[in-house]
């Protein structure tokens, strides 16, 4: 009997457990169509208050709900007061179950209208649904969204966040979080909120500064003076890690100045021509790159990743071919008549443009960018974009495997041979129109392959190279006529000064005052920062 009466209490105390799940499932599901019914009003105070009952009622359909708010493709019917979503395809969603909605078309409802105070709590309440998402980086972007936020309601839900992450990313942005809401409300504690301070100072970044600087009216003194000092702080040091980001910048400009002129310091440098055409090597570079990209997409889409590496040779080739054909048929006839050679070679600019507007019509090209060139990453308060990144370390590659051509091939050594006295070197036997013809050859392949990599970050049109011609010359002459390290010294200190002036003088006068400097430059040192020696030259 003992036995048989304790498994009685047992089954009656599971039917109980049952019974009232069931009761709490049934009014959660209430809860949330009642709190849905609130989109119906088309008042803001209603919306605010469905979109606070939903996130709170537990539905795993909630989140989808506030997304489509958020994203304008929440929809409610005036007569029947059902609500419905609009997925990305078009196809309208019965909000309560998911299901296919029969009957409705877009045309008979009302979009939920929203506000930007609105648009904050949307924020706040998405946050709070994914704070404890499977996924690392819904857990993040949740965090800096209730950052931003600073809604009090999300604090429970920031606590049991924290007591769970493992990701040490994470925890921090959460910690962050849970620190601007704690300094959001007037009726935290002192202590609390000075903590709070702390946390925020840490971070320092702009962001920072703007929640520091925007502290609640009742906000007590000490933690006034403690978010002052730490915005004072914050911006000191704000300071220095801008300084890092405009010389990276002035990397990267520099960068992309050495990849177009370092052809031309070779040309100009063993040949003393003036050659305008250099930017459209450069432009037919870019073109080249295009050409192999369209082929890719057409034939073999798996290939794009590879399409840039396919590119460079072709894009050598090219140029370097075309570049020996103008130095045979052109450039030869004119040595020692450097007007003439100006003019000959600037109406061969146009002539290019204009061939190449005809071939792939005057609108700007599309070149895409493979994977491993896309995104960005963070140092510090520093942003590295990939593509840029990628491209100073192309522009250093090609720098030393020019300067070990000149130095450690037979090539190199009859270059610089003629570049330092064009006279004797003939008399010891070299062929001096055949280094010329190379030369302008060599020069023209590496604009060739300047032109693939300034196709990721820059228009790829008929006119590309114009923009760079005249900064190669300016460049060539301050680093020194024919001199790689004078090149690539000019680039990176330009580059880098441009990107200090921009700030204060504007893009346009920040090249103004470069031009005037470098003028002011030339006339104490006329050889440029590295003056080549030789008989010839110093002659």
């Amino acid at each position: 009997m003992h036995v048989l009466r304790e498994r009685v209490i047992a089954l009656v105390t599971a039917l109980g457990v049952l019974v009232a799940a069931g009761a709490g499932a049934g009014a959660r599901a209430e809860s949330f169509d009642d709190a849905l019914a609130g989109f119906a009003g088309d008042s803001y105070s209603d919306t605010e208050k469905a979109i606070e009952a939903i996130a709170a009622s537990g539905n795993p359909r909630a989140a989808i709900v506030i997304g489509a708010l958020q994203d304008a493709r929440l929809f409610f019917n005036a007569g029947t007061k059902k609500v419905y979503v609009k997925t990305e395809s078009g196809t309208l969603l019965d909000a309560a179950t998911g299901e296919a909605a029969a009957g409705e078309t877009i045309s008979d409802l009302k979009l939920v209208r929203i506000n930007n105070r609105l648009r904050r709590a949307i924020e706040a309440s998405l946050g709070s649904l994914t704070l404890l998402a499977p996924d690392p980086a819904r857990r993040f972007e949740a965090a800096q969204a209730v950052f931003r936020s600073r809604d009090a309601a999300a604090l429970p839900a920031l606590d049991a966040a924290l007591a769970k992450e493992t990701d040490a990313g994470v925890k921090r942005a959460l910690t962050e979080a849970r620190a601007a809401v704690i300094l959001n409300m007037s009726a935290a504690k002192q202590a609390d909120q000075i903590e709070a301070v702390a946390i925020i100072r840490a971070r320092a970044d702009q962001d920072a500064v703007a929640l520091l600087s925007a502290l609640p009216a009742a906000a007590s003194p000490a933690v006034t003076r403690a978010a002052r000092d730490a915005v004072a702080a914050i911006q000191n040091g704000l300071v220095l890690w801008e300084a890092a980001q405009n010389a990276w910048y002035g990397l990267s400009l520099g960068s992309v100045l050495l990849l177009a002129a370092i052809g031309l310091a070779i040309t100009f440098g063993v040949m003393g021509v003036i050659n305008m055409a250099h930017g459209e090597m450069v432009m037919l570079g870019a073109y080249t790159t295009f050409a192999v990209q369209e082929l890719i997409r057409s034939n073999d889409p798996a290939l794009f990743g590879y399409s840039l590496a396919i590119a460079l040779p072709l894009a050598f080739l090219v140029t370097g071919t075309i570049g020996i054909l103008i130095e045979r048929t052109i450039i030869r006839f004119l040595y020692g008549r450097p007007l003439e050679t100006l003019l000959a070679t600037w109406g061969l600019s146009l002539i290019l443009q204009q061939a190449v507007r005809t071939t792939f019509g005057p609108t700007n090209r599309e070149v895409g960018a493979p994977s491993w060139m896309s995104g960005a990453f963070e140092v510090g308060h520093i942003t590295v974009t990939y593509n840029r990144l990628w491209i100073i370390c192309f522009a250093l590659v090609v720098f030393v495997a020019l300067l070990g051509l000149l130095r450690f091939t037979r090539l190199g050594l009859e270059m610089r041979a003629v570049t330092q006295n064009r006279v004797m070197a003939a008399a010891m036997g070299i062929r001096t129109s055949r280094i010329d013809a190379l030369t302008f050859g060599l020069g023209s392949g590496i604009a060739g392959i300047a032109g693939v990599a300034l196709s990721q970050i820059d228009n790829v049109s008929p006119h590309l190279g114009q923009g760079y011609i005249i900064d190669s010359f300016m460049l060539v002459v301050f680093g020194g006529v024919g001199n790689l390290w004078g090149t690539l010294v000019g680039a990176f200190s330009l580059g880098i000064a441009n990107k200090f002036l921009e700030p204060y003088a504007g893009a346009v006068l920040a090249k103004i005052l470069i031009l005037v400097l470098i003028i002011l430059f030339i006339q104490k040192r006329p050889r440029g920062l590295f003056a080549l020696r030789g008989r010839a030259v110093e002659a």
